[in-house]
């Protein structure tokens, strides 16, 4: 396996990447938190968001073209409420922007409120490619049992990271495959190759995962992974997690 798009810089040298993964799971859970509360009128706490981001991505040694590659994954979510978001009725006071085109206009209100979706949606979808990219999934994984997370969770994101790249083989097998039989996918009625495609790779997921459930009773599973090797939290993951925690607040208290 070839893949690395999840955590494929989890395994670099730097300070950050050293923290226990518990100080970074509550610290970002603590950002992402107190971000949400945090009125859109509030521009000094989003650069101080921002700012705190920026000083973990340039610690990490992470390249700021991944990271923002992977935040581009946001895209299509703003593209699809932004159009509604901006033409929200305005009230007398907020008043709006008429666009010239006949009784069209963008309000004040949804300006704000398309804001507000974007650069908190912008503040969580950075903070986890951050944990994401510093912590080894495995070590992410540890760290979620040790905060008492529900098993059942924690089970189910295991399984997905670790036959999320075996599908992703399979679809690039159906790829070529289709592909050395002169698909080119250029008229509208080539799509249906897709959609059965996608049925395929649907049903032989299902299959697989019935062959691997079954294996796994075999072996004893009793739905309880083995757990990882326990570690302690050092002084410096105390001191980050509270050092965050408390400029988080800060720039709450500050609105």
């Amino acid at each position: 396996m070839k893949h690395a798009f999840l955590d494929k810089y989890a395994g670099l040298e730097s300070p950050v990447h050293q923290l226990d993964a518990r100080a970074k799971i509550l610290s970002f859970f603590a950002l992402i938190v107190i971000c949400v509360s945090t009125p859109p009128e509030a521009w000094g706490a989003f650069a101080g968001y921002f700012a705190f981001l920026a000083v973990v991505a340039v610690a990490s040694s992470v390249p700021a073209g991944y990271i923002l590659r992977r935040s581009l994954v946001i895209v299509p979510f703003v593209a699809m409420v932004a159009p509604f978001l901006l033409f929200l009725r305005h009230d007398g006071i907020a008043g709006g922007w008429s666009l010239g085109i006949g009784p069209v206009s963008v309000s004040r209100s949804g300006l704000m409120v398309f804001w507000n979706v974007l650069v908190k949606a912008c503040v969580a979808i950075l903070a986890v490619i951050l944990l994401s990219s510093t912590t080894p999934f495995p070590s992410l994984m540890r760290g979620l049992e040790q905060l008492r997370v529900p098993r059942v969770f924690v089970m189910l994101a295991s399984f997905a990271y670790r036959y999320i790249f075996i599908l992703v083989d399979e679809a690039e097998r159906m790829e070529r495959a289709r592909d050395s039989r002169g698909y080119r996918g250029r008229w509208l009625w080539q799509a249906k190759v897709i959609g059965q495609m996608i049925g395929t790779l649907f049903l032989r997921s299902y299959e697989r995962a019935e062959r691997v459930y079954a294996a796994m009773v075999s072996r004893g599973f009793t739905g309880e992974a083995v757990a990882g090797r326990s570690t302690r939290m050092t002084a410096t993951d105390w001191l980050f997690l509270a050092g965050a925690a408390g400029l988080f607040l800060l720039l709450r208290a500050a609105t």
